[in-house]
């Protein structure tokens, strides 16, 4: 399986997030529309195309500082009285976002 890193090709079919694991705990983190990370996936930046995962993946990727292995994923965006709310479409990432980091 190739690494969404070397990936050539980002295709996405539906809204998506980069996600990646904090440098100093490994708590899974997201980028947000403000070029910076958080733990909450409602803070996440929700990308539509290629192109803005591909823009949203590189400025990511060059923040090795402060996040490690950032991919995009595939996020479902359910609308309700308070706005809109993400949450993991695929199994990989929902078992991320849930998984809690042990130290």
């Amino acid at each position: 399986m190739t690494s969404p890193l070397e990936q050539k090709k980002i295709r996405i079919t539906g809204p998506s997030v980069v996600t990646a694991n904090r440098t100093w705990d490994g708590v899974v983190i997201y980028r947000t529309s403000l070029q910076g990370w958080s733990a909450d996936l409602s803070d996440a930046a929700i990308v539509r195309t290629s192109d803005e995962a591909r823009a949203l993946l590189t400025e990511s990727i060059a923040d090795d500082v402060g996040a490690i292995g950032a991919y995009v994923a595939p996020v479902e965006v359910k609308d309700n009285i308070s706005g809109s709310r993400a949450s993991p479409s695929s199994f990989r990432f929902r078992h991320k976002a849930t998984s809690h980091v042990c130290i």
